[in-house]
């Protein structure tokens, strides 16, 4: 019923706004208020938007137990790591943002999925029973997976569900290449 309830709130009509329904395309990213991290680099305690100035962001978002994000986000997601991982004008970052299923969607099972997937990037826990993911709400995302792109001026490029990997690469490889819109 949580899900149902969660997809239907985001299919209503609010006819005081011209913003679809979901996701901030070409917005200013807002912060990710990230309740935890791991993997992060040497000497960091937290990540956010600040921590990479002037790189074109790739963030995904999952839940431990969506299977779509394990047959459509992941491999995605591996695919950009293999052209990107090394590219210093481009940072990947993946963060679980719950909102549903609490118990199997921690930062253990989040730990689990990145030691499935041999991931070696920044992965954040947003969302818990009494606190609702900043992330998701920031940036009004419908679900998991989804996928999140940003400019190096912090602008949101895409913010969808699902991305195919040539598109996302297409993409990430079109904004390196334009200068920021600061």
């Amino acid at each position: 019923m949580l899900i149902l309830t969660f997809f239907l709130s985001m299919l209503m009509v609010n006819s005081n706004t011209a913003q679809p329904l979901r996701g901030i395309l070409h917005q200013k990213a807002p912060d990710w208020e990230v309740n935890e991290w791991f993997q992060l680099p040497a000497g960091a305690e937290s990540l956010d938007l600040a921590d990479f100035q002037g790189k074109v962001i790739y963030l995904y978002c999952f839940q431990s137990w969506c299977p779509g994000c394990h047959k459509y986000g992941f491999p995605t997601l591996k695919k950009v790591l293999a052209r990107f991982q090394n590219d210093a004008d481009v940072a990947i970052v993946a963060i679980q943002t719950t909102f549903e299923g609490f118990s199997h969607n921690g930062v253990k099972q989040a730990r689990e999925v990145a030691q499935k997937y041999n991931l070696k990037i920044p992965i954040g826990q947003s969302g818990s029973p009494d606190r609702r993911s900043k992330l998701m709400s920031n940036y009004r995302t419908g679900g998991t997976p989804w996928t999140i792109i940003i400019d190096k001026g912090r602008i949101v490029r895409y913010n969808d569900f699902h991305i195919e990997p040539d598109a996302a690469i297409r993409l990430i490889e079109t904004l390196k290449q334009k200068k920021s819109e600061q």
